[in-house]
């Protein structure tokens, strides 16, 4: 496994909508290792989660840890396909379509790999379904609330050449790390 170098923000790359992976790759070795990197990548950086244009390969792969969320008191769900492995704690999605469940959105703190050092509030979708491809080809629909929709809906933004600064309803809120643990984290 190889810690890859991540895109940051001004890299065309990231403004770019990524490629749909064909489902009769997903399996090959190339997929594969790329996937396997992605994962050793975002936890190397302590990630949340990583989409492929973010180490610059323009294709339809995320991957994200799953996490509790605090006010459910439970992990982003999979119905299907999950997989089994080493990495128990890490969801792979390729070719994402999300579906907002509802018309609630919460508006909260977002930083990223590609924009290092910065958040930022930013509305998202409180409850998304998404349909998807797992890393075996497998057709899969994940149901995911509150920290974890919107870990998907920010990396699914990347295979879409999009940065979570462009969905920020004003820039009034962005602040540098130190200035945001200092002033922000912790204080809603």
């Amino acid at each position: 496994m190889s810690i890859l170098k991540v895109a940051r923000m001004g890299h065309p790359v990231l403004r770019t909508k990524a490629k749909t992976v064909p489902q009769s790759e997903i399996a090959g070795v190339a997929i594969q290792a790329l996937i396997d990197n992605m994962i050793g990548t975002m936890l190397e950086y302590n990630g949340a989660g990583l989409a492929a244009p973010q180490v610059h390969e323009s294709l339809r792969i995320l991957v994200a840890q799953l996490v509790e969320d605090e006010e459910e008191g439970e992990r982003g769900k999979q119905k299907a396909g999950e997989r089994k492995s080493a990495e128990p704690d890490v969801i792979v999605i390729i070719n994402p379509e999300i579906t907002p469940v509802g018309r609630h959105t919460v508006e909260d703190w977002e930083g990223c790999l590609s924009i290092p050092d910065l958040r930022g509030l930013v509305p998202r979708h409180r409850d998304v379904k998404v349909r998807a491809f797992d890393r075996e080809g497998r057709r899969v629909e994940i149901e995911a609330s509150g920290y974890m929709a919107r870990v998907i809906q920010h990396e699914t933004d990347h295979l879409d050449g999009v940065l979570f600064l462009d969905r920020m309803k004003t820039l009034e809120s962005l602040s540098f790390i130190d200035e945001y643990v200092r002033y922000h984290a912790g204080h809603d």
